[in-house]
Order: C-alpha cells, then sequence, then structure tokens
C-alpha cells in the first residue's frame, strides 16, 4: 500500500509538474525571445528593438520562433525538475519529515541536475538555433521537427546537446535557488501570518515571484553562456564554455554576462509565480495537499 501511494505521488508530481511548465512556457514564451536574441554576439539591440523589428519582418507570430520546442522541453524539464525534486527531498529530509535550508539547495541542486541531462539541453538547444535562425534573411529552419531533423543530420546527436555543461550549471542553481527560496518563504509565511493553512493562490504567485527574481540575478552568467554555446556559430568561435565567458569577458565586458536580463527578469518572476501556483493547485485537485514543495 505504502508503495502503492509513493507511486501515486510520483505520477501527481509528475502530471502537475509538466502541465504547470507547459502553460507557464506558452504564456512567457516572447520574453524567452527576446531574452535569447539579446543574448546573441554582434550588433548591441534592446527588448524594445527586437520586439519592433520581429513583428514588423515577421509578424507577431516571430514573437513565439522556436516556441514548440520550449513548450515541450519545459512540460518535461517542469515534471522532471518536480518529480525529482519530491525524491530528494524524502531522502534528505530529517526523521519529522523537514528539510533544512541547505539540505533543501541540495536537492534542487539534484533535480536541476537532472533536468539538464533529459529535457533542458535538447529543447534549449533547438529552440535557440531556431531563434538565431529565423533572424536570417533566408532561414533554413521550417520548424520543430524539420529543424530538429536538419540540426542532428548536420551535427549528429551532439548538436542538440551543445552546451550541455553550462545547461547543467545554470539549471542546477536555477532550481537550487528557486526551491530554496520559494520552500523557505513559504515556511516563513505559513509560520507567521497563516500557521497550520493552505496559502490562498495570490500569496502562492508572490513567493513564487519572488523566488524568481532571486534566481535570474544569481544564474545570469552562466545563461548568457548557455546561449553563446547553443547559437549557430558556436563551434567556429568557442572550444568550450570556459573559452566562450573567456572572450565575452576580454571582448565585451563584465555586464555582457547580465544582456538578457531584463526580459529574463520578466520571464522567471511570472513563471515562478504561474508554475508554483499551477503546480500546487493541480496537486489539491488530484488528491493531494499541495505540500509536495513545501
Amino acid at each position: 500500500m505504502a508503495k502503492t501511494q509513493k507511486g501515486d505521488k510520483a505520477l501527481h508530481s509528475l502530471f502537475a509538474g509538466a502541465t504547470a511548465g507547459a502553460i507557464e512556457a506558452f504564456i512567457t514564451y516572447p520574453t524567452e525571445f527576446v531574452k535569447t536574441r539579446s543574448q546573441f554576439g554582434g550588433k548591441k539591440e534592446g527588448p524594445i528593438a527586437i520586439i519592433r523589428e520581429t513583428v514588423k519582418t515577421k509578424g507577431f507570430g516571430g514573437l513565439y520562433s522556436g516556441c514548440t520546442a520550449l513548450v515541450v522541453g519545459n512540460s518535461v524539464k517542469a515534471g522532471v525538475r518536480f518529480l525529482t525534486y519530491d525524491y530528494f527531498k524524502r531522502k534528505l529530509s530529517d526523521s519529522e519529515g523537514k528539510l533544512s535550508a541547505p539540505r533543501s539547495l541540495l536537492a534542487g541542486l539534484g533535480a536541476g541536475m537532472t533536468e539538464a541531462v533529459i529535457a533542458v539541453t535538447p529543447s534549449e538547444t533547438i529552440k535557440t538555433k531556431l531563434i538565431d535562425d529565423a533572424k536570417r534573411p533566408n532561414p533554413q529552419y521550417r520548424g520543430l521537427i524539420h529543424g530538429t531533423v536538419q540540426i542532428v543530420k548536420q551535427e549528429g546527436i551532439a548538436g542538440i546537446y551543445r552546451g550541455l555543461f553550462p545547461v547543467m550549471m545554470r539549471q542546477g542553481a536555477n532550481s537550487a535557488v528557486r526551491f530554496t527560496t520559494y520552500a523557505t518563504l513559504k515556511q516563513v509565511v505559513q509560520g507567521t501570518a497563516r500557521p497550520g493553512q493552505p496559502l490562498p493562490s495570490a500569496i502562492t504567485f508572490g513567493i513564487g515571484g519572488i523566488a524568481g527574481l532571486v534566481t535570474v540575478y544569481t544564474t545570469m552568467p552562466l545563461d548568457v553562456v548557455k546561449t553563446r554555446m547553443q547559437s549557430l556559430s558556436a563551434r567556429a568561435q568557442y572550444r568550450n564554455s570556459f573559452h566562450c565567458a573567456y572572450r565575452i569577458f576580454t571582448e565585451e565586458g563584465l555586464l555582457k554576462f547580465w544582456a538578457g536580463t531584463t526580459p529574463r527578469l520578466t520571464r522567471l518572476v511570472l513563471s515562478g509565480g504561474i508554475v508554483f501556483t499551477v503546480y500546487e493547485n493541480i496537486m489539491k485537485v488530484i488528491g493531494n495537499s499541495g505540500e509536495e514543495t513545501s
């Protein structure tokens, strides 16, 4: 019976996380598009200029170039993230089921590393190449499936795993910071303002948003290196992630590591609010207490 309940909880966590990830990715995708475009080398473009130029030349749909890759990848990523975080959380909790902040950080790190290998690197590599290709006068990729086939044909499976190391570093840091910030703030709010009571969606959204904000500023350099390593010109420009970071620092300056902060901040603040709120509400609907991320 206990084994069945654990299996049910795992499936519930996977389903709720995957659904939350897909919804969040679609809603916030234009900010991801702008963030990715602003991190490529060459001419410096501000968020408004990128939006204006894209809509003018490609129409509003241009802001969704590469969207399918991210929605599918984000769905799998979020499902894996919550599933593995819950697994590591159970393993690292004390005898009373409580998780200290350092152990929450470790659980989040493990979840982030796992999702990077299984879902994030392939989906983000494809998404980044599709966005990079879309700004060319004559794009070579006709969509997700055609683009993926062409990338694999030209570069092999390694082509969709470009930038694995910086993605693992970014996702590990992302999940570690986000889950720890969220869990800590949630415990503080429940312990002071609403002891023993479930939090309303508005408060969950707010806590998730703050977790997203903290995550952005602490992990932005890793995100910039990840984007450069997944661009179409990466093989010709960079030997590895460290060489990429060195060239960015010496040729473009320290501040370039925070390029795309505004659109990524917009996305992750919304993302944190949307994902945790949708996740917890789905868990409540399908019979769980909604405490899986506490």
